[in-house]
């Protein structure tokens, strides 16, 4: 890996987990950061690591020890791919790869998008983002009101035109680069929300790369909007 490479992958890896530790916030759960990792305190939200490594080659023990591995559904971030945590009761969830689109960079993808776009700010509009995001999935209420206080989250909106939450994303900035996540799209998903959320950033962060995580199918369509693999992740659960 490229030193920039590096560079980048600290750097998501390192945004992620502000993220991380602002939705446990939401949540009432704490966490710490140290030199090796970010770790929550107790349980985190559903679909959110209890614990992100920040360096490569973190201690897998010392790591473990942080994080409530007392019950089942204990989950890692290993933002450098390098952990081996089968000893401690983890299996590998998912493998997936840090992405990153410069400053500016065109989108390399056509059509402009159609929909008017906003960041939410108050809780009738984040509920109504986040029950657009969830899709009846069960899970709007992961957005709790908390997360608006925060001044580097911002809930991205794309709205058709009568008004409704039809994509988004969620922007969190850091230091050095924003990252994008739980990117959706009503109709059409990534390809209809990507032209609204990049337009978005490119308003919100003129100056800033954007750094995010995607796989599968989203990987391939973040690609086509103009990002690019910079390293690869994976994520552990614990006793299930």
């Amino acid at each position: 890996m490229t030193t920039s490479r590096q560079f980048l992958v600290r750097a998501a890896a390192r945004n992620n987990a502000e993220w991380c530790a602002a939705m446990c916030r939401a949540h009432g759960v704490a966490g710490e950061f140290g030199g090796e990792a970010w770790a929550a305190s107790g349980r985190a939200p559903v679909y959110y690591p209890d614990a992100v490594t920040l360096e490569p080659g973190a201690d897998p023990d010392a790591l473990t020890a942080r994080i409530d591995i007392s019950s089942p559904g204990a989950s890692v971030k290993d933002s450098f791919a390098d952990l081996d945590l089968t000893a401690a009761g983890f299996r590998v969830l998912f493998e997936a790869q840090w992405i990153h689109r410069p400053a500016g960079a065109p989108a390399r993808a056509p059509g402009p998008t159609d929909l008017a776009w906003d960041v939410v700010g108050d809780p009738d509009a984040l509920r109504a983002w986040a029950l657009a995001w969830d899709g009846g999935a069960g899970n709007a209420d992961l957005f709790r009101d908390g997360l608006l206080a925060g001044p580097e989250t911002f809930v991205i909106a794309g709205r058709s035109g009568d008004g409704r939450v039809v994509a988004g994303a969620v922007a969190a900035r850091s230091a050095h680069v924003v990252g994008v996540c739980n990117v959706f799209g009503r109709d059409g998903g990534p390809d209809t929300a990507w032209p609204v959320v990049l337009h978005a950033l490119d308003r919100l962060f003129p100056t800033l790369p954007v750094v995010g995580y995607e796989s599968g199918a989203d990987l391939e369509t973040a690609l086509r909007y103009g990002f690019q693999p910079v390293g690869p992740l994976r994520v552990w659960l614990q006793g299930e």
